[in-house]
């Protein structure tokens, strides 16, 4: 299909960054971030376009889908990578914690997937890969507001696949285990596996389904499970 147009949102960094680096050589990419120095140094660095925006603003996930728009004509597929860790006991997050983990989360998948969906129905076809996390397979000590609001993804992911009607827009998700990137930083060594994926074999996966053209087999709603680990 030659030369393509991807955003990937949450592309500044861990697997975000390693779906944009695969992509940037061979296909327009456009990175979304919510820190307007590290959009601009992943833009500079790539040379690709980059836009800052925060996914828990739908003002602001809806203007950042108009640019690319306006810059590349066309969207044809989407990398929803951003995501929040919000680890510990229950107890022991403050509330301002649990309402930006919703907030980025749930409401910032929504918010993506309304948008993303919207100019992919537009222009007839297109991919969207939402990257979950493996927690929603298993309870895990230690994360009940990180996988629930995973969950809350996973949830919404099938249930728009399922109402697609139609193999030319294609929405999948994409699960993957603990790994070295900055959010596994903040979660501590406690939750890395002892056998884990990098970000740069995950993203090699994620590239695959983004790829997957209209006519490809009717794929809309899998769930890739991709752990490379050990629970």
């Amino acid at each position: 299909m030659g030369a393509r147009t991807f955003v990937v949102v949450g592309g500044t960094s861990g697997l975000g960054l390693a779906v944009a680096r695969l992509l940037v050589d061979e296909h327009q990419v456009a990175v979304f971030g919510d820190v307007p120095d590290e959009v601009a140094a992943v833009a500079d660095d790539l040379g690709c376009a980059g836009t800052v925006c925060d996914v828990s603003s739908y003002e602001q996930v809806r203007d950042a889908f108009v640019e690319v728009v306006d810059l590349y004509d066309m969207i044809d597929g989407v990398a929803a990578c951003a995501s929040m860790w919000a680890g510990g006991d229950l107890a022991d997050l403050s509330p301002e914690r649990i309402r930006r983990a919703v907030e980025i989360n749930a409401l910032g998948a929504t918010y993506v997937l309304r948008e993303a969906l919207y100019h992919l129905h537009r222009q007839d076809h297109g991919n969207v890969v939402y990257i979950g996390a493996m927690a929603v397979t298993k309870p895990r000590p230690g994360i009940p507001i990180y996988r629930a609001t995973k969950s809350y993804g996973s949830s919404l992911v099938e249930s728009v696949a399922e109402a697609q009607h139609s193999n030319r827009i294609k929405v999948m998700q994409l699960h993957p285990g603990p790994m070295p990137t900055r959010l596994q930083e903040r979660v501590g060594d406690e939750f890395l596996d002892e056998i884990y994926a990098q970000p740069e074999q995950v993203a090699a996966e994620v590239v695959r389904l983004l790829l997957l053209a209209p006519d490809d087999l009717y794929v809309s709603g899998e769930r890739v499970l991709r752990a490379d680990g050990r629970w």
